[in-house]
Formats: structure tokens, sequence, C-alpha cells
């Protein structure tokens, strides 16, 4: 008991004494807004920089520090890169900081046409309305990127999501990187889909990495989060850790926590998403009522090389075409019965979308055309469960159509 306490109340309100001699085996909660100070000395070091320490929760906290740095270690695994990481409360928070503290105001960015919705949606309604251009290209295209940079020399930051959501649409991250390399451009990679068991931008020359924690990292659908990493410690340390301070964009040592857990089995749920994926999208490709499956692993897949080159295997995600359109996309949903109906993906059970008539339902067609959504669409977050049981589930749904 702290022995300042003497008063009843006083013994109410302060902490017992902790014991520093003990170790936890699992990575404790820092449920704490803000940190103790040995002494007036010892705040005074920490403020300016002559020790580490935490001060506010907002700053730091130690569960999240230790959570990003796991993250770090994966993301840098055999690559010689040795990233920093920072926790967010989202994955739309990491991407825009990303482009926040890349890109200012007057320059541009230049970015991949068929992005993640969300992400599209936040360059066009908040990034561009910030004194940002936002240009789209294709990535792919090695001559029209090298095109685009020299005749901007405002392009800040390219910014590249490969495997795409939901085409399954594969960017060749060396060629971006050499080609942006050679104009003096940052390089930012949303790796969501295929986290960095199977794929580490760091090792293709890539400057920030940024991921959506909710999905395979954590892989259990019970959090929110995000993590931002880059190779160029300064620059994480000064302009990105300052805007993540007063942006007040840190993650909670709670989900943090639960991240960590999560991703004590990523290596081995990425290997059961991957064998999984591989025998559905061939169960799909041969199956009548599919006339297309977006799937890197395919050899027709028009990416198939380019993922086989930096990927080690080629994810837990597809997406299929249904030949009869929004109303064969509707009635294959409502014969869906061991698969769940949910907009997100990247959790331990198979998750179904038909984006045309859930996710994009008010998006205007020509709009999702042009970034792959047709009417037909279904996109599917292959889970870890008996592989037989989801192809009996998709296959009776593609039946009763």
């Amino acid at each position: 008991m702290n022995n300042r306490a003497t008063g009843f109340e006083s013994i109410s309100v302060k902490d017992t004494e902790q014991n520093e001699n003990v170790r936890s085996h699992s990575l404790p909660i820092y449920a704490s807004s803000a940190f103790e100070f040995e002494s007036l000395e010892h705040g005074i070091s920490i403020f300016t920089g002559e020790t580490n320490g935490y001060v506010y929760g907002r700053y730091g906290n130690p569960t999240l520090d230790a959570v990003a740095n796991k993250i770090a270690l994966l993301e840098g695994y055999g690559t010689g890169v040795e990233p920093v990481a920072f926790l967010t409360p989202s994955g739309m928070s990491a991407i825009y900081l990303a482009v926040n503290a890349s890109v200012s105001p007057g320059q541009t960015l230049l970015a991949q046409y068929n992005l993640y919705g969300g992400t599209t949606e936040l360059l066009q309604k908040v990034v561009s309305g910030q004194g940002r251009e936002v240009v789209f290209t294709d990535l792919r295209d090695a001559e029209r990127l090298r095109r685009d940079l020299s005749t901007n020399n405002k392009v800040a930051a390219i910014y590249l999501e490969t495997p795409s959501n939901p085409d399954l649409r594969c960017v060749d991250i060396l060629q971006v990187t050499e080609i942006a390399g050679e104009f003096g451009v940052k390089t930012i990679l949303d790796n969501t889909f295929a986290t960095p068991y199977l794929q580490r931008g760091f090792g293709l020359d890539v400057d920030i990495v940024i991921h959506s924690t909710t999905k395979y990292l954590n892989g259990n659908g019970n959090i929110i989060g995000g993590v931002i990493l880059g190779k160029d410690a300064e620059f994480m340390n000064s302009r990105v850790k300052d805007q993540l301070k007063l942006m007040g964009a840190m993650a909670s040592p709670f989900d943090s926590w639960i991240l960590n857990n999560g991703m004590k089995t990523l290596a081995l749920r990425m290997e059961r998403h991957c064998d999984n994926a591989e025998k559905i999208a061939t169960v799909l490709d041969a199956h009548e009522k599919v006339s297309k499956v977006n799937y890197p692993g395919l050899t027709d897949h028009p990416d198939h090389k380019v993922a086989a080159k930096q990927m080690a295997r080629f994810g837990g995600m597809l997406s299929f075409e249904l030949a009869g359109g929004l109303e064969a996309g509707k009635k294959f949903m409502a014969g869906i019965e061991f698969c769940s109906l949910a907009p997100t993906l990247g959790n331990v059970d198979t998750l179904i979308l038909h984006p045309a008539s859930m996710s994009h339902l008010k998006v205007p067609k020509e709009i999702r055309e042009k970034i792959g959504i047709t009417d037909g669409l279904v996109r599917l977050s292959v889970g870890i469960e008996t592989a037989e049981d989801i192809i009996k589930d998709l296959v009776g749904a593609l039946d009763r159509i």
C-alpha cells in the first residue's frame, strides 16, 4: 500500500505499490491516460528528449509500442530494413496520416486508379480539399507512370495497393519504386491484403507501408485499427509522430492488446487462408455460372506473374463475376447459408459481399464499373474453415440461381 495514504478516502483513491519484479508472460495492458515521473528532474529529462519515457497516452503507451514494434519486425523481416511503426485507431487514419505527412499543400499525390472505395473517397473528399492534387493513374503501366512523373514536378508521393480491393489486380512494386526513385518521389503501399507474411514492401524499396490491422493482422473481427510503418526513422519520429500526436490518432491500449493476441497465429492462419482460397478459386473457375474469377493464383490472371514474383503465396481474397449480373448476384447471396454476409475481410470465418447490392448500392453504376465493381461481382474473404464446407455453400448458392 502507498504509505502516503492514511485516510480512508486516500486509500480508496491511491493505487497500491507495484511490484517491479513481476514479469507478465502475456503483454500487459497499460490502461493509463498519463504516466508518473519519479521526480521533477526525471520529467524534465523526458520532455527534453534526454531520457526515453512516457508522458501522456496521446504521445505514446508501452502496450502500443510493443505491438507496433512487433509489426515492424514482421514487415522488416529478411529485408535488411528496421522500420519505425505507429498504431492508429483505424486503417483509414493510417492512410490519411501517411498521405498527410508525405504530401504538403500545393503538391500532388499520384494514386492507383483501382483502390479500395474508402481510400478513393478519402483522397477525393478530404485530401483533395486540403490544397493537394490527387491524380489517379494505372501504376501497372511503367511508361505512363514515367510520363506522369516527368510532366508533373509537384508529385511528392505515389500510393499503391496490391493486390487491390476488390478486383485483385497486382502492381509490380519494384518497378514503381525504381521509377519513383528516379524522380525522388516517396512510395506508400497498402499491404493489408497480402500481410507481411506474404509480401514485404520494404524489401522492394517502398518508403511507407500501411495496414488496416482490423483485417488479417488481427484476424478475429473484434477490433478496428491501423498501422503506419516507415523506413526513414527521422521522418517517422519527427513529421509522422508530430502529426500523430497533434491529431490524437493513437490506437487504444486494449485494442492493441487484442491485436497482439491475433498476430500470434498470423502465419498459421495465412497458410490456411491460402490453401482454402486456391481450392475455391479452382472450383469457381470451372463453374458454368461464373464468368470470371479474380485470383492472382490462377495462371490466367493478368497479373499472375507479377504476384508470383513479389508474393510468397497468393492470399485469401478473391472475387468473381456471375454471368447473370445484378439479379444473379441477389439470388446468389440469398442462397448463402454457411458463409457470413458482412462488409469486412480477413477474419477466420469466410465473409462474402455483393458490392452492387450492399456496400456500393448507392454508388452510380458507371462509377462502380470504372473501378471494377460490376453488377455481378462478388467478393470473397476465404476463412480457415474446412474448405469443403465453404465450397458446398458456394456451389449450392450458385445452383439456386
